[in-house]
């Protein structure tokens, strides 16, 4: 099997695993903070046995040397790990997922501002045109079933944690962050502990929480190793699949309408990273 199609399967894999991740948010019965510990514990759990059975404790004896840049990366993913159940629990799924979609533009500002980076005109257009179609999504709120601004603006905070823990991972790219994901994780499950009733989860969703934090240690690990194999624009364009999918599962699963609004503005961002994309590995390609 070449690089490239072990690339694109695996990314493809990681990607049709988070998909279900709002849906198991909304299935099982329990606060989102409650949720949120389980999800960071269970997932961050799987890929630290993950890793110390496949690597065994030298990826960690690495992390230190990451300095500031791998402490961002932890907290990053920890508190990204913490509002998206959040965000999900406040607004419509389709409202998260494609304001989530947006993140490559806070990566983008984040290397500009503390990597110096010049910013393309290409991914000035595509800032401007993502602008726009959250700015319709934001509009169509009020309109749009089971949405709100508390939560969009949740997703949002969840984008830009993204951004910059992708912004600090290029930045010490040649150690693998894998194994910063479980400290990530777990540690913002220590930090909710005090606060919330871990045991609060009804007895009939307790094997909903334990496939949620598979799904979402077997898509970190997938997402995590699949830029190996493959551009990263290429994994671009596939991780917009979760913001396609994710919608019309929740539609047909929990009869949730994303609302005329919100399929408007998020195919105007859908489009805008599509494009802005594809153009790269064009030009990457030739």
């Amino acid at each position: 099997m070449s690089d490239q199609v072990k690339g694109l399967l695996i990314t493809t894999l990681a990607v049709l695993m988070v998909v279900p991740d709002s849906i198991f948010v909304r299935l099982i019965e329990a606060d989102a903070l409650v949720i949120a510990f389980w999800r960071g514990l269970g997932a961050g759990g799987l890929i630290l046995v993950g890793v110390l059975a496949w690597q065994g404790t030298a990826p960690y004896r690495l992390l230190p040397g990451t300095g500031a840049y791998g402490a961002v990366y932890i907290v990053a993913v920890g508190g990204a790990g913490v509002l998206f159940p959040l965000a999900v629990s406040l607004t419509s799924v389709a409202n998260v997922v494609f304001i989530i979609a947006a993140l490559p533009v806070f990566a983008a500002i984040f290397s500009w501002l503390f990597m110096g980076e010049r910013v393309s005109r290409r991914m000035v257009l595509t800032m401007i045109a993502v602008a726009v179609g959250l700015a319709i999504l934001a509009y169509g709120s009020d309109e749009t079933q089971g949405a709100h601004w508390t939560g969009d603006l949740t997703a949002l905070g969840v984008a830009a944690l993204f951004g910059a823990g992708l912004t600090a991972a290029r930045k010490v790219r040649r150690v693998s962050m894998v194994a910063a994901v479980p400290i990530g994780y777990i540690g913002a499950s220590m930090l909710l502990w005090p606060f919330i009733a871990p045991m609060s989860i009804p007895g009939d969703s307790w094997h909903l929480v334990a496939f949620h934090g598979a799904f979402i240690a077997g898509s970190s690990m997938g997402l995590a190793l699949g830029p190996r194999y493959i551009p990263s624009a290429e994994v671009g364009l596939l991780i917009l699949l979760e913001s396609v999918l994710a919608p019309l599962l929740a539609w047909w699963i929990l009869g949730e309408d994303p609302g005329t609004y919100a399929l408007i503005g998020g195919a105007v961002v859908i489009g805008a990273l599509a494009l802005s994309n594809a153009v790269a590995l064009a030009r990457r390609r030739g």
